[in-house]
């Protein structure tokens, strides 16, 4: 499950650019929009975001009328809540565990900050599973 937790401390401009991604999922493009802000990471001023869904084939109108309301911005505050309450410090922050049997509940959760090699989080996966 993929979370937003943008820093506005550092970058002022981050929590627009979570709620576009959001704007273009709506419209089916998520991930593509996640990743052209990420790849153009100095183009994230709020004049600029319609242009990025432009170049996507977005619903021009749809995409404004989604970031002038604020549609998103109350899910990425609640994620932005609980990165606090389970004390991530930065992005990303990786949360491993294993759901109980009965679906209630997570044991064994590791917790990886920043970003990690494939073997990091292959071992970290292998230690969770072999664990009683």
């Amino acid at each position: 499950m993929i979370r937003d937790f943008p820093l506005e401390s550092i970058h002022p401009l981050a929590f627009k650019a979570a709620e576009a991604t959001h704007c273009a999922g709506d419209q089916g493009k998520y991930w593509e929009m996640h990743d052209r802000l990420f790849a153009n990471q100095g183009q994230l001023a709020r004049e600029e975001l319609p242009k990025h869904a432009g170049a996507l084939g977005l619903d021009g109108t749809a995409f404004e009328q989604c970031l002038e309301s604020g549609t998103h911005a109350a899910r990425i505050r609640k994620d932005v809540g609980e990165a606090v309450t389970v004390q991530a410090r930065g992005t990303p922050t990786f949360f491993l565990g294993l759901t109980h049997s009965d679906g209630q509940g997570v044991k064994g959760v590791t917790r990886l900050w920043g970003a990690q090699p494939y073997e990091a989080l292959k071992a970290a996966i292998e230690e969770l599973l072999s664990s009683p």
